[in-house]
């Protein structure tokens, strides 16, 4: 070769930190890049064209037709000549070029005769790599094919920036995840530790109430039932928001006796009624009596506004009014109102009073409670049932709430709930796994109360241990508990037992997509805590109905390796072909180097199998591979690595099974 210097731009610290920005080096095929290097070979009409970068000791090919390799170094390439221009480099003959005419690719290797090369400039002037057609014949390009090369070039800097702008996105989006997480966890944590003991005041409360009290002992009592409903009212209340920002709160629809509701909501909130204030109901005599919608819902809404307006009037009246405005042949249109004569509302702090943590003036909140969430989360169920809440008010004479909901038409026979002694389901025997010692007393109550018979374990494991020596005919089952908690005693029961106990899950926690988590990891039923007799009551009856046969129905999300892939379905299903390929093999292996204390072959598996089930988004098993591999680096593994890997081993057995049916 005539010339061995290597040439470096004025800027090339400046030109590589540009390269370095676009995080394109060492990257996986991509159909873009693909394109557009065959529709260079295209137009120059030559057998060899790539896209490659210059980094500082080698040139990288993204993309490339007829060299079939994927670097070299940069000492030896036309290109980083190239990148020192500003316009494009064509050599129409090597042998007649002083630089080339005895480079080693001209006069052997790929026999190079004919080169063209643009360079790919960055927004800001850098020169980070080139766009290149090479023939084996002498030729020489038009202006037409010239101005090609150009706009493919301009092309391929346009799709650097959009893939960097995606992956910025994708950061951000990873930062605000990490956020709502962080925030969740903080939300499951206090909705734990406050549903925890309020569980038992509850529940006990209950249980007192059942037993034969005074006048005045029964008055206590039902204040400290209302208290209690109303610090329950709050923590939903919090709950609610986080799910309805998470986009993870439905409505259900079901057939409810609406009069009924209405009824029960007025008998609620009568207790509340100041002495000075008349509470009425009035309900339209066109109203239907059974309708198909979310009662749970549309109570929550009432109370709120009602028990607002009972709060906001010292006297003179409230009246809740329902009428029927409208009627098709599938559904009802119903006008809820709810008029007061209380304080009022200033005519410029309406349009703020759905907002959060809003109250009317700073002097409410002192004089009256409340946290300013009822009507924000008010407005959004309303919302979500495809309705829109309005208000008139003016200070000191009242104020009026009122929205249209629709409602379907139901075909439908209410049905009588039983008493709870009127249930027979025979002589049960239960295992209790959970570790507050107030909770497991109050369980204990409750059950004795059913005629059932039950076992306490205070911990997954210890259940586990009850669960091998005896017989049980269903299991309650805590969440949060040291050693082994509700999910991971779940999964030994139904993976490495092969119990088909129905397992109804008890917690404090009721947040997002806990419940399905619940069912997907193999629980019959669910139970939030503070729970109600009758609610666990039938949770029993439903879990031991059923038919228990376990379904484990994992979902496998690719919002992640949909977001790398730019839309490419190809490197999407190359993806899902390497994960089927190595994983089921690499668990196979990760087993036998542990069960042979092989502590590299750990190490190196284990991390490699992270990543992978980090792209498909499987948490879980992710977690249980980041265990393995800690203690593979401490050099010593738990009596509980086997189980690990025995679970890890059905999951990958169900994952691959789902990831063959998508691809």
């Amino acid at each position: 070769m005539n010339n061995p210097e290597s040439p470096l731009p004025h800027n090339e610290s400046e030109r590589l930190a540009a390269l370095k920005r676009y995080n394109i080096l060492d990257t996986l095929p991509e159909y873009a890049f693909d394109d557009a290097t065959k529709l260079v070979a295209y137009i120059c009409n030559v057998p060899i064209a790539h896209i490659s970068f210059i980094d500082k000791n080698r040139q990288w090919f993204k993309s490339e037709i007829g060299l079939g390799a994927s670097e070299v170094p940069r000492e030896i390439t036309f290109c980083r000549y190239t990148i020192m221009e500003s316009k494009t480099v064509e050599i129409r003959d090597t042998y007649l070029n002083e630089r080339f005419k005895n480079d080693p690719n001209v006069v052997d290797g790929l026999k190079v005769r004919f080169y063209a090369g643009i360079p790919l400039t960055t927004p800001d002037g850098y020169n980070i790599g080139t766009i290149c057609a090479i023939d084996h014949v002498s030729k020489e390009l038009s202006e037409n094919q010239l101005n090609a090369l150009s706009i493919v070039a301009k092309h391929v800097i346009n799709q650097l920036e959009l893939r960097t702008k995606n992956l910025e996105l994708a950061a951000q989006k990873k930062i605000v995840q990490r956020a709502v997480l962080a925030k969740d966890s903080f939300l499951a944590n206090m909705s734990h530790e406050i549903r925890t003991p309020l569980n038992a005041i509850m529940g006990f409360t209950d249980l007192l109430d059942q037993t034969n009290l005074n006048a005045v002992q029964r008055d206590y009592i039902e204040s400290m039932q209302i208290a209690q409903e109303n610090l329950l009212l709050i923590v939903n209340d919090i709950l609610d928001l986080s799910k309805i920002e998470s986009g993870n709160l439905t409505i259900d629809e079901q057939p409810f006796n609406l009069k009924n509701s209405l009824k029960h909501i007025y008998n609620l909130l009568k207790v509340k009624v100041p002495a000075a204030v008349e509470f009425n109901l009035f309900l339209d005599a066109d109203m239907p009596e059974i309708v198909i919608g979310d009662q749970g819902r549309l109570n929550q809404i009432l109370v709120n506004l009602t028990g607002n307006a009972l709060k906001f009037t010292e006297e003179g009246e409230v009246t809740v009014s329902v009428k029927n405005i409208e009627e098709t042949a599938e559904h009802y249109s119903l006008k809820f109102s709810i008029k007061d004569t209380g304080i009022g509302i200033p005519e410029q702090k309406l349009e703020h009073i759905f907002e959060r943590f809003t109250q009317a003036e700073e002097s409410t909140t002192r004089r009256f409670g409340g946290t300013g969430l009822g009507l924000n989360i008010v407005k959004q169920l309303i919302e979500l049932q495809n309705g829109e809440i309005q208000v008139k008010s003016k200070p000191g004479r009242g104020s009026e709430f009122f929205f249209v909901l629709n409602y379907k038409k139901a075909n439908y026979i209410e049905t009588v709930n039983l008493p709870l002694s009127d249930y027979n389901l025979g002589k049960l025997k239960i295992l209790l796994c959970e570790d507050n010692f107030l909770n497991q007393k109050l369980v204990k109550n409750v059950i004795r109360n059913f005629g059932f018979e039950l076992d306490i374990a205070g911990n997954g494991e210890i259940g586990i241990e009850f669960l091998s020596k005896n017989k049980y005919d269903l299991i309650l089952m805590d969440l949060q508990m040291p050693v082994k908690d509700g999910y991971q005693t779940t999964q030994y029961i139904r993976n490495t037992m092969k119990l088909n106990i129905p397992i109804i899950a008890m917690t404090a926690h009721s947040l997002v997509g806990e419940q399905e988590r619940c069912y997907n990891e193999g629980m019959n039923a669910y139970v939030p805590k503070p729970f109600k007799q009758e609610a666990l009551l039938e949770a029993i009856k439903m879990a031991l109905s059923k038919d228990v046969t376990l379904v484990l129905k994992r979902k496998i999300d690719l919002s992640f390796l949909e977001e790398v892939s730019f839309g490419d379905l190809g490197f999407r299903q190359d993806m899902i072909d390497l994960f089927l390929e190595k994983i089921p093999n690499e668990i196979t292996l990760l087993g036998l180097a542990i069960n042979n204390n092989d502590i590299d072959t750990v190490k190196r598996l284990s991390h490699n199998m992270k990543s992978s089930l980090d792209i498909f988004l499987l948490k879980d098993l992710s977690n249980y591979v980041s265990i393995i591999e800690k203690e593979a680096f401490r050099g010593q593994f738990s009596s509980e690595t086997l189980d690990k890997i025995n679970i890890l081993h059905n999951e990958i057995i169900e994952v691959t099974t789902i990831l063959k049916k998508i691809r």
